[in-house]
């Protein structure tokens, strides 16, 4: 175990109510585990660490109530699939989707992240340190070393990255022991950072030029009507006149600002107001989705299970436990 999880990520959550378990748990044994105080919520934390190279994370919990959480990240690359999940990264704000695969770069700013209650966190993520992907590989591969920093950064938050899904499932499925899980637990860090370099080197580079005032103004107005209308089929091109932009512009200066297109934008916003109503509200599964923008039931409970890896009714049901 290396020092950054006895040191950092272990005391981190034991001060969320996680504490060191004792019994036998479903995870590798490789690893440190620890379990949530049942007065906060159930479920598990593990994590396994390589000296200062590289750590793998495993949730599996959730919280009884909403639950801020904050954390002082050591500086890393990390890669994470969340299988299950529902809340909001504060800084900046980004709302967290079932089934996506997002990257982080830690060691600047505290990530601060709002967790939305009764829904499991599942997910399994590696962070690589900079021992590890500055140090390691450069004596490696030295005349062919490039750092992934920006590879990381170019993943983002993505629902089409279906290799490095299947990678981290390999990692949670696995229970090996010994010498023989050290070294998959390095060529699973490895090939992670193999899939990301290649992802980088296949995908188009997008624009990295900042908008300009004037046209971060009008984004902001159109999120404003967005905000307001978000339940309604509003026309591309009246978002176009509002930002005063052709809809080309508008498309991919809205994608600049915000990481995501305007159709996800729309359905992150109706995703999040048809919790509230789920939880808070007697309206049948039905009403909620008419509610939100959307004629069809079906249609909204497949966007909802893609959203948070649940069902309505499940979630209602888990909401109201």
């Amino acid at each position: 175990m290396n020092d950054i999880v006895e040191d950092c990520y272990n005391p981190m959550f034991s001060e969320h109510g996680f504490l060191p378990v004792t019994e036998n748990h479903q995870y590798g044994q490789m690893g440190s585990c620890l379990k949530l105080s049942e007065k906060i919520g159930a479920g598990f934390y593990w994590i396994y660490g390589q000296k200062d190279l590289f750590d793998i994370k495993i949730h599996d919990f959730f919280f009884h109530e909403d639950s801020f959480m904050e954390f002082k990240i050591p500086e890393c690359l990390s890669i994470t699939h969340y299988e299950s999940i529902s809340g909001e990264e504060l800084s900046p704000y980004r709302r967290l989707n079932a089934g996506c695969v997002k990257s982080y770069m830690g060691g600047y700013e505290p990530y601060k992240v709002l967790i939305h209650k009764k829904i499991p966190i599942r997910c399994v993520g590696i962070e690589v340190m900079p021992a590890y992907y500055e140090n390691h590989l450069r004596n490696q591969y030295p005349g062919e070393y490039a750092n992934p920093r920006e590879a990381f950064c170019q993943v983002g938050q993505t629902m089409d990255f279906p290799e490095m899904v299947h990678l981290l499932s390999q990692v949670k499925n696995y229970r090996g022991e010994g010498i023989a899980a050290k070294l998959f637990y390095e060529g699973k860090v490895a090939e992670a950072i193999s899939l990301v370099l290649a992802r980088k080197r296949e995908k188009k580079p997008e624009s990295s030029a900042s908008l300009s005032r004037q046209d971060t103004r009008q984004i902001e107005i159109v999120n404003a009507y967005l905000n307001d209308h978000y339940a309604y089929d509003v026309p591309l091109d009246r978002l176009a006149k509002i930002a005063c932009m052709g809809t080309t512009k508008l498309k991919s200066t809205f994608r600049q600002y915000h990481g995501c297109t305007i159709t996800e934008y729309i359905q992150n916003r109706r995703m999040g107001q048809a919790e509230h109503l789920l939880s808070d509200t007697d309206l049948t599964i039905g009403q909620v989705a008419q509610a939100v923008g959307y004629a069809s039931a079906g249609r909204f409970a497949e966007l909802f299970c893609k959203s948070t890896g649940l069902l309505p009714r499940e979630y209602r049901k888990m909401a109201r436990r």
